[in-house]
């Protein structure tokens, strides 16, 4: 059998009782404060946020070396333009340009 002899006494025992009640009316407050409508949705805009901003981050990553990787394509290490490369895709874009233009004035003839 458990032991049940007590040897606080009344005072002690009704200070542990305002003790355990205060500490469970916090722990309520809390629960009231979590599970209330406006922290479930904040908690979760907050997680939408840092999820969104973590996809950009790796996006303008990405893009940042994509970009690198072809400005590497068209400039040297001194940061000259090769010509050797700038002037075939110039050529082709102008090519492009001048079909597509030419082909709008066909259209509307």
């Amino acid at each position: 059998m458990a032991d049940t002899s007590d040897t606080r006494t009344p005072a002690q025992i009704e200070a542990d009782i305002r003790r355990r009640r205060e500490t469970l009316a916090e722990t309520l407050d809390e629960i009231g404060v979590r599970v209330h409508p406006k922290t479930i949705v904040g908690d979760a805009k907050a997680k939408v946020a840092a999820n969104v901003d973590h996809t950009l981050g790796r996006a303008y990553v990405q893009v940042n070396r994509v970009v690198s990787d072809v400005k590497a394509q068209f400039v040297d290490e001194e940061g000259a333009p090769r010509l050797e490369r700038v002037v075939p895709v110039a050529l082709v874009l102008v090519g492009v340009v001048g079909l597509l233009a030419f082909g709008t004035r066909r259209r509307k003839g």
